[in-house]
């Protein structure tokens, strides 16, 4: 398979995967664009592997992973286009509990961000987190667990506090 042919048949994949993970359209674009430049060069080594896809999402995680270093000077912004297919469902509460995952998951730091779309978004189990971030299991297990403690927090509402301030004002 060409490189060409891969990308006609896969890219929309691999585009969506980085989409996920970095909570930007646009910086999905340029993190895609700079794996795809890459792996243009080392297309017969990349096309040699068992599972050249695995390969890709290894390196879209790893420059994602490294995009701070070598685009610090860019303040990232979310925007992330919805979807809606289901019209059975009422698409707003649909788009509101997309975009309140979406702005807790950019509340994470990168790995534990990373490790949280790995297994949730695309599936993986432990070992092959561990082989896309070439980090321990261990590692892969702790981030996870973070993760979603801090997620838990965000998300739980707060108890509402009775207010005496309008009680003391007589009209």
């Amino acid at each position: 398979m060409t490189f060409d042919d891969w990308a006609i048949t896969r890219l929309d994949p691999l585009l969506r995967f980085a989409t996920v993970l970095c909570g930007s359209g646009s910086l999905a674009e340029d993190v895609v664009q700079d794996v795809l430049i890459k792996a243009l060069g080392r297309w017969d080594t990349i096309q040699a592997a068992d599972r050249p896809d695995s390969y890709l999402r290894r390196m879209v995680v790893n420059e994602y992973l490294s995009w701070r270093r070598k685009w610090s000077r860019i303040v990232p912004q979310l925007e992330v286009e919805v979807h809606v297919r289901d019209h059975g469902a009422d698409p707003a509460i649909e788009v509101v509990d997309r975009d309140q995952i979406i702005a807790e998951l950019a509340k994470l730091p990168r790995r534990q961000r990373a490790v949280l779309v790995l297994r949730y978004y695309c599936g993986y189990s432990d070992a092959e987190i561990v082989d896309l971030m070439g980090c321990s299991p261990s590692t892969v297990r702790s981030y996870a667990s973070r993760a979603l403690a801090a997620l838990r927090v965000e998300l739980t509402p707060a108890p509402e506090s009775s207010s005496s301030e309008g009680a003391s004002h007589a009209y």
